[in-house]
């Protein structure tokens, strides 16, 4: 017997008998579960769009829907929707990070009619706001003092951002650069005490975050002010034909003098230029002076010198007492910067003058008298601001004749009853050629007597 003519009698008998499996044990119809969210701004509500059909598009009615949300990297419960209609809307309020804005949607099945199903991850798309930041502050600070440096980020409609921005500072005219990163706290804000020493320009540069667009802020300005008193000179006076470069910020409190031997490094840049072979004293016999000094435009500097070791601690006490009284010096290198003169036959003191430098020890001929040793190559004489108190030389006055006529209650002088020329007497230095000379001061021993070398103006300066 064929097996097909067996299988019919046997089926009919079974339906007879109603032992056929129940409709509902049959398996259940697959569905499609979808769901879509809208864009929206951080702290807005999104609309999830959720929709569960069967496979024939008919919506299946009367489930329940449950919604996820990945927050750091994990998945966690949102919601449980009931499918009272076809299509039901979620409000999800989103977040400032996209990577907290991901949904998806299951759906368990009803065990007969319908299968269970699940959306795919729905990464909402988060708007972005425009967003301004600042920098703030003073627009003035003290030289050596600290001010405050303000930051603030906000959206454009007024909402606090919190994130990480660059702060960039420029010095006068240079290049941009980094100061720090700051974060902003939860109210937008930060901030940095900072003391610049010179005139500032700041910046902050905020990043484009999920939620908002970046920014550059405008420029602030902070101009440093010096803390002494600048020197108000004449309009018709003449300025120096060298400009230098300022000298650093001045070194702790006071005038601060410290005296030592000559560094090597010293030694060797004023071999050649303001010592040589011949000269009457050498590196054992001189000191070197560094000390603070108040510069013409009020800002305390760090200035240096050469002279002889007996006298160099009177020429530290002149100077210190310079800088308690205000009077200011306008500038203090050595002398060995301007180079070798073949016209004094050592450091170049014509270009020292014409920068109206503040110096001591230089082994040379005196200025327009050559082949006659100057005193400061003994290193026992100062010559103090060199431009507003010129010297009378056989060829001529220099640095300049404008100021021989005229005088400064501050840096020029032409009597002993100036500040200055009694400050250098009290400790022990003498305007020995008065108005000859006016900017030489000679270390005297200590019964008052010069040697007789320094007695005439044709041997000064």
């Amino acid at each position: 017997m064929r097996l097909g003519s067996f299988l019919a009698p046997v089926t009919a008998i079974v339906l007879a008998l109603g032992l056929a499996p129940p409709a509902d044990a049959r398996a259940p119809a697959p569905t499609t579960l979808t769901m879509t969210g809208t864009a929206a701004y951080a702290g807005q509500d999104s609309h999830l769009r959720i929709r569960l059909e069967h496979a024939d598009g008919s919506p299946v009615v009367g489930g329940v829907v449950e919604v996820e949300r990945r927050r750091s990297g994990t998945w966690g419960h949102f919601a449980t929707v009931p499918m009272e209609e076809p299509t039901v809307v979620v409000d999800a309020p989103l977040a400032r990070r996209s990577a907290d804005n991901v949904f998806r949607a299951s759906y368990a099945g009803d065990g007969v009619n319908s299968a269970p199903s699940r959306s795919g991850p729905v990464a909402v798309r988060l708007l972005r706001r425009n967003s301004v930041v600042t920098v703030g502050g003073p627009t003035k600070v003290v030289d050596e003092r600290s001010v405050r440096v303000n930051v603030r980020w906000r959206t454009g409609n007024d909402l606090p951002v919190n994130g990480v921005v660059r702060l960039e500072r420029r010095n006068g005219g240079g290049d941009w650069r980094l100061v720090r990163r700051l974060r902003t706290g939860a109210d937008g804000r930060a901030h940095i005490t900072a003391r610049p020493r010179v005139d500032t320009r700041w910046r902050a540069l905020a990043p484009r975050l999920d939620w908002v667009d970046g920014d550059t802020s405008g420029v602030h300005r902070i101009n440093n002010l010096p803390p002494g008193v600048p020197v108000q000179l004449p309009s018709a006076a003449p300025r120096p034909r060298i400009n230098l470069p300022d000298q650093p910020h001045a070194v702790g409190a006071g005038p601060n003098a410290r005296i030592s031997r000559i560094p090597a490094r010293v030694w060797n840049q004023m071999t050649g230029r303001t010592w040589h072979r011949g000269c009457p004293v050498g590196r054992s016999g001189l000191r070197y002076l560094r000390i603070n000094y108040w510069d013409y435009r009020g800002y305390r500097r760090r200035g240096e010198l050469v002279a002889h070791a007996s006298v160099i601690g009177k020429m530290a006490g002149a100077l210190a007492e310079m800088y308690r009284k205000d009077l200011p010096i306008r500038a203090m290198y050595r002398v060995d910067r301007f180079g070798w003169s073949s016209r004094v036959r050592g450091g170049d003191d014509y270009k020292s003058m014409a920068a109206g430098n503040t110096s001591a020890f230089n082994c040379r001929d005196v200025v327009g008298n050559p082949g006659v040793r100057s005193p400061h190559s003994y290193g026992r004489s100062l010559d103090l601001n060199t431009w507003e108190n010129p010297y009378r030389s056989r060829q001529g006055t220099v640095p300049n004749t404008w100021w021989m006529a005229h005088s400064h209650p501050r840096v020029a002088w032409r009597s002993r009853s100036h500040a200055v020329v009694q400050v250098m007497a009290r400790h022990g230095l003498r305007w020995t050629y008065g108005n000859g000379d006016t900017q030489h001061f000679d270390a005297y021993a200590s019964n008052g007597r010069l040697a007789a070398r320094y007695r005439s103006c044709e041997l000064c300066k």
